[in-house]
């Protein structure tokens, strides 16, 4: 482990670290962290992981300087993780150097929270880094109190991926593949400044060496082999123990994938937002909505009780009911909480995918006895 830096930047970043982490005993190589707030025992942290092309900056950045975050970072530690190559001003890995795979990936972020001395988190992860949560979740649900995934995809490439991914590794450069990955077609032909950014960032900023193996490693993932469980069915069935909020932007290119996962997923535990007018970085494309979605979701654990949710609750009908739950909770009763109430306002024909749309508010509302998945659409 090697210390790089330490600063004291404002009031809502009390202690920031910036750490490069070794996983001791594990085949895992070098792991990026960037640690702001102090953990708290009874408190879990947000626990990040980014996308392919994409750093803790490039990802989360917009959504953690939006203005409407603070109240979350005021109470929640943050702690960023970054795959090996992946930060800012990375060298070139060596060439001996084998890249982890998914599952390796997830299997090092024990150390990290060990490391930081956190006993639980709260992650965050969009697309490769949403899957890596996701098994990390899988395979040690008592680290994990809840999950936003944006963009997950639980399914492995098949043989046409496979052959499609060659053909467009012949015929488009790097860059332009992690495009076509983050964004959908009309964000790319018609948000001509986003997608500049980012294409700019991903050649200037990234070790393009580095992204390869990253985005190489993310294309053999293995499925994540959930089960939704059945009522009065096998109640050992592998699936998220934790409350789970899926996301994913109506033009996003994983749609589809975010809604096959939600079907996969424990309906009592699971809510996919589906956010209108969204491309593929929700998280950058509409930073406040996402951010009322993620107030809610926490508020619903227990942890956040005064938040500052004007822009949601002016929208919601004054029959919305709006609950929080101070100060720390028991792990059996966090699942229990904030399930979703649904009204449906379309029909499936309409959207042309199989889903209920409900308003953004009833992921604050309490259903103990929901026994069907909830999906916002905002």
């Amino acid at each position: 482990m090697v210390l790089e830096d330490s600063e004291c930047d404002s009031v809502f970043e009390p202690h920031i670290t910036t750490e490069i982490f070794h996983c001791t005993n594990q085949p895992y190589g070098k792991v990026h962290c960037i640690m702001t707030g102090t953990p708290r025992a009874n408190r879990p942290a947000i626990l990040t992981f980014h996308d392919v092309g994409l750093n803790h900056k490039s990802c989360f950045e917009p959504l953690f300087k939006h203005e409407d975050m603070q109240e979350i970072i005021r109470r929640l530690p943050i702690c960023h993780v970054e795959a090996p190559g992946q930060h800012e001003g990375a060298k070139t890995l060596p060439t001996a150097y084998s890249y982890p795979t998914m599952d390796q990936l997830s299997e090092a972020l024990p150390s990290v929270l060990k490391h930081f001395g956190l006993n639980s988190v709260i992650g965050l992860g969009v697309g490769a880094g949403a899957y890596i949560l996701a098994r990390f979740a899988l395979n040690h649900p008592d680290l994990v109190d809840g999950l936003v995934l944006i963009n997950i995809n639980p399914n492995a490439d098949g043989l046409m991926d496979t052959v499609a991914n060659k053909i467009t590794e012949w015929t488009h450069t790097l860059p332009d593949t992690i495009i076509t990955q983050l964004f959908g077609k009309e964000e790319i032909q018609n948000n001509h400044d986003l997608i500049a950014t980012y294409r700019h960032h991903i050649t200037t900023t990234m070790n393009q060496s580095n992204v390869s193996q990253f985005f190489r490693s993310y294309k053999q993932r293995t499925a994540l082999e959930v089960e939704r469980p059945i009522p009065g069915g096998n109640v050992n069935v592998r699936t998220l123990k934790c409350s789970t909020l899926l996301v994913a932007g109506d033009n996003s290119p994983a749609v589809e994938a975010v809604v096959d996962c939600n079907a996969k997923l424990n309906p009592t535990k699971t809510t996919l937002l589906k956010m209108a007018d969204c491309g593929g970085l929700p998280q950058v494309d509409q930073p406040a909505k996402l951010t009322e979605a993620f107030k809610y979701f926490i508020q619903g654990m227990g942890y956040l009780s005064s938040a500052s949710m004007t822009r949601l609750r002016s929208r919601t009908t004054s029959s919305s009911s709006l609950m929080s739950f101070d100060g720390p909770r028991s792990r059996a009763h966090t699942n229990e909480l904030q399930h979703g109430r649904t009204q449906s306002v379309g029909t499936e024909e309409k959207r042309g995918r199989s889903h209920t749309d409900i308003s953004m508010d009833s992921i604050s509302n309490v259903n103990q006895n929901m026994s069907k998945s909830t999906e916002v659409a905002c």
